[in-house]
């Protein structure tokens, strides 16, 4: 039995934990480079309709248009580059692992197919179908078996440990950072003037990529996270000081479900580099989720939305701003998509609740 305290463990961690990498502007554009011909430039589009209810300038950044779905398509193949320039010659190629709440691991095992490796991807038994079924297709070992994303974080590491493989975390990496990074350095190229960015915050890569860069280009602009009401560890440990774990309850939004691994190099960046954490409820994701197709004609899952949800509900002060929202995925069930789309789900609730 171990007998250590919980705090004692933590502090063990915190010993543990290496400062964030150096990654620079530099390391970005190089990222840029070697992975332009895997993914999409995204659009950049401007949107009436939040620029209406925001009182400011406001353009959508369409990831949800990526390959794979989302914005992890980016980090996926320049790590997947990165590690097979680090590999011998000749002999199999490497194994890896990796846990995900679906997104990540769909763009890993495309990423994998594409470049000839092999990839075991851990999930919750609970992710939607549309990742899952990505995931098998392109080749991976699927071990969706997890009651959770933080148990399949766990699952995956031991695994890793436990066969002397290459564990890949899905938003702790130095090489998926860079690359994340490229989707600030396309929004300057496309809207020079802009001064925020508002973006999902799950595990943390995709707003340190975005913020890392941001703040080489333009030292001013304004970064604002947000994280789910239902699930908000960076909120709650950069209060805090240090990393803690929160109780993570149900959500739309489960690309954003989950604590952060204690020794994840994302926390550092954001307490560095994100200017405000804010929150949304269910029901602004689904109101994001259901404005978006309607006036924008556009699809995205309940994580991908959690920007657009954030300006739509006044979470950001925006006024007379001119804002980048990230519409980060669309790997949304089907059914999932209709039933939120045909259903009030709040009925008989007032606007106030």
């Amino acid at each position: 039995m171990n007998s250590e305290k919980p705090q004692d463990i933590q502090q063990d961690v915190r010993a543990r934990r290496a400062p964030a990498p150096a990654i620079t502007l530099a390391d970005v554009q190089e990222a840029g480079r070697c992975i332009a011909g895997h993914v999409r430039r995204t659009m950049l589009v401007e949107s009436a309709w939040l620029s209406s209810a925001a009182g400011a300038e406001v353009r959508l950044k369409l990831e949800s248009l990526q390959v794979t779905g989302s914005f992890k398509a980016r980090g996926a193949v320049n790590a997947l580059l990165a590690l097979r320039k680090r590999a011998p010659a000749c002999g199999e190629p490497p194994l890896l692992v990796t846990a995900s709440a679906g997104n990540h691991g769909r763009a890993l095992a495309w990423a994998a197919e594409r470049l000839g490796l092999r990839v075991v991807v851990f999930t919750p038994r609970g992710a939607p179908r549309a990742k899952l079924d990505a995931i098998r297709r392109h080749g991976a070992d699927l071990r969706a078996e997890a009651d959770t994303y933080d148990d399949a974080e766990h699952l995956a590491k031991e695994y890793a440990a436990a066969q002397g493989l290459v564990y890949l975390s899905p938003y702790s990496h130095p090489d998926l950072i860079a690359a994340i990074g490229t989707i600030a350095t396309e929004v300057f190229e496309d809207f020079p003037d802009v001064d925020t960015f508002i973006v999902p915050v799950g595990g943390g890569g995709l707003i340190s990529g975005i913020a890392i860069a941001a703040r080489e280009v333009a030292p001013g602009v304004r970064i604002v996270g947000v994280e789910a009401e239902a699930s908000h560890p960076f909120a709650t440990s950069v209060r805090e000081g240090r990393i803690t774990e929160v109780a993570v309850g149900p959500t739309i939004a489960d690309g954003l479900a989950g604590n952060m691994d204690p020794e994840t190099i994302t926390f550092d960046i954001v307490r560095e580099h994100v200017d405000e954490l804010v929150q949304v409820s269910e029901r602004d994701l689904v109101d994001g989720l259901r404005g978006l197709v309607a006036h924008e004609h556009l699809i995205a899952e309940g994580a991908g939305v959690a920007a657009v949800a954030a300006v739509l509900a006044g979470r950001v002060a925006l006024k007379g701003r001119r804002a980048a929202v990230v519409v980060s995925g669309s790997n949304i069930d089907v059914e999932t998509l209709t039933r939120l789309l045909a259903l009030d789900i709040f009925q008989g609730r007032s606007r106030g609740d």
